[in-house]
């Protein structure tokens, strides 16, 4: 791993990281604040539900299987590059999306937006590790965390705001418009305090193992994302089915690469460390729960209860707000108790959902919306103390000729994690909901969110038990060190 500027420690680290802090709010924002305009897009663009659904899947689509290509770019071109190129490209269609003149033009654009992000949003945690010395990581990445958790809630609340205020006059284009001055201003502060690394290793891209996994990805990532609309037809499962024989393509491939002397995508050397592998795990079923929570919960309040979006995103503020809290607080914990702190995280987290499963049980069909907040309160503490922690204790195991690469998969696996949950959190809702006897909407949608709840409350479980696996196989390569190593390490 190198830096064109040297190994000295950077002094405007810090201004540094809030560009890239910047970057990752507006990626992930656009995840979620579409949501909110599409009644305003489907009315003025005369969108079909058909347009909708690739408005909504076109952006994540393209972002989640492009995302380990853009860290492989970034380790070959200079990650600063490859980061202010795709924050330009961002920025421009961020804009064209804003003046899409047909639902057409917005797919397209949107499109466009994700492929940007995956230039972008792959170097900065990359840049994060290779930018701060070994005992400020730790609190880097816990900003990282609170940026997270603020962007996931921000989407339905800023949503809200910007459609009910309409600012001039620009209705559900605000959406996307809200990212031009912030793009601009990250990208006019980023050309003077980013400083460039890339990875010597990489002297080419791997052309062809980019196309192979691009394509095992898009065969698992768009019937995810389509499926359930489209009433999983058989297309959806033969492309499910093609995933597997997809990945293990490319594995083949990239083992041959290496043998050949070739620089491969991605290592095979990067999975074979447990704790690699068992974190990847972790991540895909951490926010499989937030987004499996997150759908349900809005679907609930908006279809079920008739609550606006601007409503709707009040109730998740106690949520961000503990999130951003707990990021903020976890490093040090991790510093002074070890990695066990992920542990309390993940006991909480299921507290809050068990918490939230008796609130709407006991309140049903007449439910208010601000009862929910203490209990999603208890649920953003509990992911708040996770996230951060469980990013460094990932990436603090992962070599620094790897990091670019690890950094690529971590993310892309966030992405896909987001589909896994909403499609899988899908059928138990909605099926719910169908079979559901009772004659009040609001009681059947109450109904429904409870099933869904059970089946988030048993990933929790999960999470739990692979963390437990997840520090002992820490245990078992650093013993002396297994207490503090993730406080160090970050």
């Amino acid at each position: 791993m190198t830096k064109t500027s040297g190994e000295r420690v950077d002094s405007r680290r810090w201004w540094a990281l809030t560009v890239v802090l910047a970057a990752t709010f507006m990626a992930l924002l656009d995840s979620f604040i579409v949501n909110v305009a599409i009644p305003s897009i489907q009315a003025d663009l005369r969108a079909s539900a058909s347009d909708i659904q690739f408005i909504l899947a076109g952006y994540t689509l393209a972002y989640a299987v492009l995302l380990i290509t853009g860290s492989r770019l970034g380790d070959m071109f200079g990650r600063k590059r490859l980061f202010l190129t795709g924050m330009l490209g961002f920025v421009v269609a961020s804009a064209l999306c804003g003046a899409a003149p047909s639902s057409l033009y917005l797919i397209l654009f949107r499109v466009l937006q994700g492929i940007t992000a995956a230039a972008m949003m792959p170097q900065v945690l990359a840049m994060i590790q290779v930018s701060f010395p070994e005992h400020e990581k730790a609190k880097a990445i816990g900003l990282y965390g609170a940026t997270i958790g603020i962007a996931t809630v921000s989407g339905q609340l800023l949503g809200g705001y910007l459609i009910s205020q309409n600012l001039f006059s620009l209705g559900w284009r605000s959406v996307f418009l809200v990212n031009v001055p912030i793009g601009v201003a990250a990208l006019l502060a980023g050309i003077p305090l980013l400083q460039e690394s890339r990875n010597p290793s990489a002297k080419r891209l791997d052309l062809v193992g980019a196309i192979i996994l691009t394509a095992s990805l898009l065969a698992l990532a768009f019937p995810l994302v389509q499926g359930r609309e489209a009433g999983w037809p058989a297309w959806s499962f033969i492309l499910l089915a093609c995933f597997p024989a997809g990945l293990t393509l490319f594995i083949i491939y990239e083992r041959k690469m290496l043998e050949n002397g070739k620089s491969p995508l991605l290592s095979p050397s990067l999975f074979r460390d447990r704790s690699f592998s068992l974190g990847i795990s972790l991540i895909l079923v951490f926010y499989a729960i937030a987004s499996a929570l997150f759908f349900t919960l809005a679907v609930m309040l908006q279809q079920g209860f008739g609550y606006s979006a601007l409503t709707s995103g009040l109730t998740y503020l106690p949520l961000g707000i503990g999130f951003f809290l707990a990021s903020l607080a976890s490093p040090k914990l991790v510093s002074r108790f070890g990695p066990a702190v992920l542990l309390v995280g993940a006991i909480i987290t299921a507290g809050g959902i068990g918490y939230t499963l008796e609130i709407v049980h006991h309140h049903g069909g007449h439910l208010v919306w601000m009862a929910l907040w203490p209990s999603l309160f208890v649920i953003g503490i509990g992911q708040g103390t996770c996230a951060a922690p469980l990013i460094g204790t990932i990436l603090s195991k992962v070599r620094q000729v790897n990091i670019g690469a690890a950094s690529g998969v971590l993310t892309t696996a966030t992405q896909l994690s987001t589909a896994l949950g909403v499609c899988f959190v899908g059928i138990f809702f909605y099926r719910a909901l169908d079979i559901s006897a009772l004659p009040d909407a609001h009681a059947r949608y109450a109904h429904a969110f409870t099933i869904s709840l059970e089946f988030v409350l048993i990933l929790s479980v999960i999470y739990a038990l692979l963390l437990i696996f997840l520090l002992k196989a820490g245990q078992q390569r650093h013993p002396e060190k297994a207490v503090s190593a993730s406080g160090q390490r970050g």
